[in-house]
């Protein structure tokens, strides 16, 4: 997909918030050349040891990675000579770190007037908490997003890195914006995101609720009014429905779990009866499917035009006809590396998704010898390389 084709961006970045933000622009095109430290790179390579972790790998497809030690004076004149030469700057450094090396955004974008530069930080580049670090729990706590997942009595974080994520979907937005502005004024823009206000955005019905609703949610608060269940089956696997609002899928819930009953049962008597006696109901339910194994269920919640799903484990969701006949999953190899399974950008485009040429995450500074002679230092390669600059 080269709707970004002929966009370069410079991405300073570690881990997820700006790897995510970087890799989404390349997916729709953009030339993103990564800028690692030679003595490791982005600090996701080595989660699991080595240098090219599944964790990198997640966020850094469609990437070329440079090495440049920017402790060196040449390093930094390297950076600057990309930076001049990018349309966008994405770093996720704590505020001031790049203004310390020399690096400071408004001397970058008066040196390159076409630079969008976007700046992630974890709490805003000013206030009382701006040099804190900040990593995904952190964001969730302040954020109030653990308040709705954690049980006070057994606090335990479980699922995926939800604020991180958000961060570099954010920061993609508003690069897009900036960019389209560009084209349109000639005018580049300043981007900040911080992961505290992306987490906040992230969840606005809760906010809304308690703001304007005088509902305090807790952890439970949305899947009482959305009536979702969790639910085990007979053979200890688990299904999940989803009521939501319309009267028919209570119904169809009813008739599928055979309990006709239930609808002269003064606490179910209407939609806000159920989700006041949400727990109650809750019971009713794991009570029918607890008879029979989840086979038996679903195959009568789809009769009767329910919202369902078995609830997959990552290996069955990737062998889910419905997720094969999408084709979510392509296989690629790195030449050094190995075969790779990766995941396809969700968006579409007149119907399609012309990704198969998707080029699989780099190896540490598989592309510095390449990008430094696009930009004029053939000639000082071995030099770098003896004063340990890449």
């Amino acid at each position: 997909m080269a709707m970004l084709g002929g966009m370069r961006v410079v991405e300073l970045a570690n881990m997820i918030t700006g790897p995510l933000c970087g890799m989404m622009l390349a997916d729709l095109g953009a030339e993103v050349i990564k800028v690692e430290n030679p003595e490791g790179g982005d600090l996701f390579r080595s989660w699991r040891g080595g240098t090219y972790s599944a964790q990198f790998g997640a966020y850094n497809r469609n990437k070329r990675s440079v090495t440049l030690n920017l402790k060196t004076e040449l390093g930094r004149e390297i950076l600057g000579a990309l930076i001049d030469r990018a349309d966008v700057l994405l770093q996720n450094f704590r505020p001031g770190v790049l203004d310390r090396m020399g690096f400071a955004q408004t001397e970058l974008m008066r040196r390159n007037s076409r630079l969008v530069y976007c700046s992630i930080s974890g709490f805003g580049n000013n206030g009382p908490y701006r040099d804190r670090p900040a990593y995904d729990a952190v964001a969730q706590g302040l954020a109030g997003v653990s308040s709705l997942f954690l049980d006070p009595a057994h606090p335990q974080f479980t699922g995926p890195t939800v604020v991180d994520n958000a961060t570099g979907l954010y920061a993609c937005y508003g690069i897009l914006g900036a960019l389209l502005e560009r084209e349109r004024t000639g005018v580049a823009r300043q981007v900040e995101v911080n992961m505290l206000e992306a987490g906040i955005s992230f969840i606005p019905d809760p906010f809304a609720n308690m703001s304007n609703g005088n509902i305090t949610p807790g952890p439970t608060a949305r899947v009482e009014a959305s009536q979702s269940y969790a639910l085990k089956c007979g053979d200890g696997k688990l299904l999940a429905i989803h009521l939501s609002i319309q009267e028919k899928f209570w119904h169809g819930a009813v008739a599928a779990f055979n309990r006709p009953e239930l609808l002269k049962d003064t606490r179910f008597a209407d939609r806000a009866l159920r989700v006041e006696n949400y727990m109650d109901l809750k019971d009713e339910f794991q009570a029918a499917v607890a008879s029979q194994p989840r086979a038996h269920w679903l195959p009568r919640l789809d009769a009767e035009d329910v919202p369902f799903s078995p609830v997959l484990t990552l290996d069955e969701t990737m062998e889910d006809p419905q997720v094969h006949h999408l084709d979510t999953f392509f296989e690629t190899t790195h030449p050094t590396e190995g075969d790779l399974t990766l995941i396809r950008r969700p968006v579409y485009f007149d119907g399609s998704r012309d990704d198969q040429s998707a080029t699989p995450p780099p190896a540490l500074g598989e592309h510095t010898e390449e990008v430094l002679c696009e930009i004029g230092y053939e000639n000082e390669l071995a030099r770098l390389k003896t004063n340990g600059v890449i």
